[in-house]
């Protein structure tokens, strides 16, 4: 992984550069950004380039090893990105490294038992995870744990997997300056990351803690006092935008479009394409028509389809619904022709606007994330739309309006 496969976030790398070159390098970091924003990729990068330095505590960048023996001056710190990754293609252990092969970087991630009274560990992963990192990097947690078959089973950072990362932190580093962990999801280290917490806090020299999180009050406090926090922000709009043309050969006009509903989101943006058939304007027709005009049945059956649906796409739904909602009020304050929509994605996010006002279109967003929240933690679908059509009801029963075709 390099800087170069990192969407945007140009501020943030050279944050990170300039706390190597002056020394400000923290013994452990938290890199903390929401879903699809890169911290995972990031951290690999980082990880990656830091590996790469030179050992015995000197931190200026040198030049390769020339053939001849001649005399080379130090080269120049690199000055941004562009100039790290030619730097780290430059350097010996490179390949290993790129290919996450690197013997001083560990990796610790979610894990599952392959058969009952397993005590799983990362590195009983180690082939999946080299596989998905490579496919997927922008992949969220439930993405790895179906990858590797987990089904409806819970992931865990489970006890064992602490004892290890001790095990291998106290080995001597084998060809880098550093030895890295890197570990993925902390929010699923529950009180057995308090068996960490001395060696976080008083690690062995030229050892780099990287905690690549997305939901900071799920991690244990005593760890998260004991790092750096470095905030990630989401890609600007564009930079998806460019990155779905180039990277998955999407064309302009569709990029626009799910760039700005992915909204930064860059596992969204792909799981919007790949959805990209679903009539989610059409379920969504039927959602309001029945939950305003339709009546218990109509309701009901509308429920028992949306149920059928697996969570990755109810999800898609609901953000869907979301986007729509926040175009309305767009429309409602800066004028129709300022939104950047589809004619029939205007004209029904102009309806919406008819049914609630702007407090309703808050409050039913809040209720939709709520959702979205609940279909991550394995909710009931039918228990959890039946309550939402209630909740939509309540919130626009004083305004209705049947959504024609």
């Amino acid at each position: 992984m390099q800087f170069k496969d990192i969407i945007g976030l140009n501020e943030t790398k050279q944050h990170l550069l300039e706390m190597v070159q002056q020394n400000r390098l923290s013994h452990a970091l938290l890199f903390l950004g929401k879903e699809g924003s890169g911290v995972l990729p990031l951290a690999l990068a980082f990880a990656q380039y830091v590996s790469l330095q030179p050992a015995g505590g000197q931190k200026k960048i040198t030049a390769a090893v020339p053939l001849f023996g001649e005399e080379v001056l130090p080269a120049q710190p690199p000055k941004n990105a562009d100039e790290a990754d030619a730097w780290m293609q430059l350097q010996p252990a490179f390949s290993k490294a790129s290919k996450y092969v690197h013997p001083d970087i560990h990796y610790t991630y979610p894990v599952i038992p392959k058969k009952s009274g397993d005590k799983p560990i990362s590195t009983d992963y180690i082939t999946e995870w080299r596989e998905f990192i490579t496919l997927n990097p922008y992949g969220n947690a439930f993405d790895w744990l179906q990858f590797i078959g987990a089904e409806n089973k819970q992931g865990n950072i489970t006890a064992e997997e602490c004892n290890d990362i001790m095990r291998q932190l106290s080995l001597k580093s084998f060809e880098s300056g550093y030895k890295i962990l890197i570990i993925w999801m902390p929010e699923y280290l529950k009180k057995e990351g308090n068996k960490l917490l001395k060696l976080i806090e008083e690690p062995p020299p030229d050892t780099l803690f990287i905690l690549a999180a997305e939901n900071e009050e799920q991690i244990l406090p005593t760890i998260l006092s004991r790092c750096q926090l470095v905030k990630i922000p989401m890609p600007e709009t564009i930079d998806i935008e460019q990155a779905l043309i180039t990277r998955a050969n999407v064309a302009p006009d569709k990029a626009r479009q799910t760039a700005s509903i992915a909204e930064g989101n860059y596992r969204e943006a792909l799981q919007l394409l790949q959805h990209a058939e679903e009539d989610w304007q059409g379920l969504l027709r039927e959602w309001l028509n029945a939950a305003l005009k339709g009546g218990p049945v109509a309701q009901l059956k509308w429920i028992d389809e949306i149920s059928k649906l697996g969570r990755e796409k109810q999800k898609q739904f609901l953000r869907y619904f979301n986007h729509l909602l926040e175009q309305s009020i767009r429309i409602r304050i800066m004028g129709a022709d300022n939104a950047t929509l589809p004619d029939n994605e205007k004209d029904f996010a102009q309806r919406l606007n008819k049914i609630a006002s702007v407090s309703q279109q808050q409050v039913i967003i809040e209720e939709l994330d709520k959702a979205a929240y609940f279909i991550e933690r394995n909710a009931n679908g039918k228990m959890l739309f039946h309550a939402l059509t209630i909740k939509l009801l309540h919130i626009i029963q004083d305004k209705t309006l049947i959504l024609a075709e």
